[in-house]
């Protein structure tokens, strides 16, 4: 009794498994497809390098400066804050 319990179970389980087999190609035509597409949509403008007219923004003074502000941030930590001052801008 034990034994045809066991082929039945078995028989089942290899049942089971040829059916996940058949889905296997459908997945890797399409693997990594939702990465490209969310890739692709975060590219504004696909000729932008091709463009050579200068761009609009930030001037070299201004760049240079906050480039400079950026790296002292690392050497020169913020004043530390305390926790009486909530809601009250601690900065002077």
């Amino acid at each position: 009794m034990k034994h045809s319990l066991i082929t039945v179970l078995l028989a089942c389980a290899v049942a089971g498994c040829g059916g996940v087999g058949r889905t296997t190609p459908y997945y890797d035509a399409r693997f990594g497809q939702a990465t490209r597409a969310a890739f692709a949509q975060q590219i504004l403008n696909p000729e932008a390098a091709r463009d050579k007219r200068p761009v609009a923004g930030m001037d070299g003074q201004s760049a240079v400066a906050a480039q400079q502000r950026y790296q002292s941030s690392f050497t020169e930590p913020p004043a530390p804050a305390s926790a009486f001052t909530i809601g009250i801008s601690g900065n002077k």
